[in-house]
């Protein structure tokens, strides 16, 4: 029987739709403007995956929200091999944890977090075992994340069963969230995790944007500009290639945050999922936005305040994609693709969706649901 290691860190992501761009050191702020977890959610739909071989794994886990809950609702053999602290969890449980499936000789450990949870299992375990993160945090920029949660599962399934055998190192990365919150991006490598690889289920790093992209960029934002209609609120995803719309109608903007326009002037700033529900609910909008340079992502990394009820309220046909040729081409022909926690979303998004690509230039880009 195979052993499984799984370790849910509850409160990763909680900070992605209510606009604090992440959950480290702002809980108690998140759960103030009514943030909900997202990672015990997630993570169960990563081990629907595996119930077809649950008879051939046992899986080691932690107490109460950390992996016991929801690998027991799904009726898997699971023991416990550590106690979570009764007051809330935090990177120590994750370490601990780590530290304690090691000592068992697990095949595997599946975790669900964002990027800071993937430095917790970088120090826990170093190079010692086999991982695959499940994505659940706000960034998530490490590629020793799947896909999604589903392929997180598949990946397991099939490395687990002997499917797939090969194992690579893949970059822990993280940023600095105080800087992130202040639209400063500073990335850092901790180290590297050893992961099952197979392209078509695990994440791309997040690559920057080149300066020379910039004058394609600024072209992208004078063709939004010049086609804005009065009385629609435009909707301003975070990133680069989405600011020069900003910068060029001279308005005070969020970098990493969603801002709103209406008239060509600012309405709001850096909204939550909550405002644009409101705002969405109320009126005719469009959206403006860019993939993940290098992931591909058009939402679920990143950008949670664009939740899933959002997206519905907004339909596919209001949404706008900005990106450069250069952009595009770093996907070498890999489809954009969705996360957004909703399988109907993610199929209503599916297909193809135009993409500004200069002024006056346009083309058809594949989105994979």
């Amino acid at each position: 029987m195979k052993k499984l290691g799984l370790i849910i860190n509850p409160i990763a992501g909680m900070g992605g739709s209510v606009g604090l761009k992440g959950t480290d050191g702002v809980l108690d702020k998140a759960l103030e403007l009514g943030a909900l977890p997202r990672a015990p959610q997630r993570a169960k739909k990563a081990l629907e995956e595996l119930l077809g071989i649950k008879d051939e794994i046992e899986i080691l886990t932690c107490s109460g929200s950390m992996g016991e809950e929801e690998a027991l609702e799904l009726g898997f053999n699971a023991r416990l091999v550590y106690e979570q602290n009764c007051s809330g969890t935090s990177s120590s449980d994750t370490l601990a944890a780590g530290k304690a499936m090691l000592s068992e000789g697990v095949d595997l450990i599946l975790f669900a977090g964002g990027d800071g949870t993937a430095r917790d299992m970088y120090k826990a375990i170093g190079d010692k075992a086999v991982v695959i993160g499940i994505p659940a945090g706000v960034k998530i920029h490490s590629p020793v994340y799947a896909q999604t949660p589903s392929k997180a599962g598949e990946l397991a399934r099939l490395y687990l069963s002997g499917r797939i055998t090969k194992v690579e190192e893949a970059e822990v990365l993280d940023i600095d969230e105080d800087a992130y919150r202040a639209g400063k991006v500073n990335t850092s490598l901790y180290g590297y995790l050893k992961i099952p690889y197979e392209k078509k289920y695990v994440q791309n790093r997040k690559s920057g944007t080149p300066m020379s992209q910039q004058a394609s960029q600024s072209a992208i934002a004078f063709d939004i500009i010049d086609n804005m209609e009065d009385g629609i609120y435009y909707i301003i995803g975070p990133g680069t290639t989405t600011r020069p719309i900003m910068e060029n109608l001279k308005l005070p903007f969020t970098l990493l945050g969603v801002d709103v326009l209406l008239n060509r002037a600012l309405f709001a700033l850096d909204v939550a999922e909550k405002q644009l529900m409101d705002i969405t609910s109320k009126n005719k909008c469009k959206l403006v936005i860019t993939p993940i340079g290098g992931q591909g992502y058009l939402f679920g990394r990143g950008n949670q305040q664009l939740s899933y009820k959002v997206l519905k309220a907004v339909g596919k046909e209001n949404i706008i994609v900005a990106a450069t040729k250069e952009k595009l081409s770093q996907l070498k022909g890999n489809p954009f693709l969705v996360d957004t926690g909703d399988e109907e979303t993610d199929k209503m998004l599916g297909g193809y969706i135009g993409v500004i690509t200069g002024y006056r230039e346009k083309t058809i880009y594949k989105v994979k649901a």
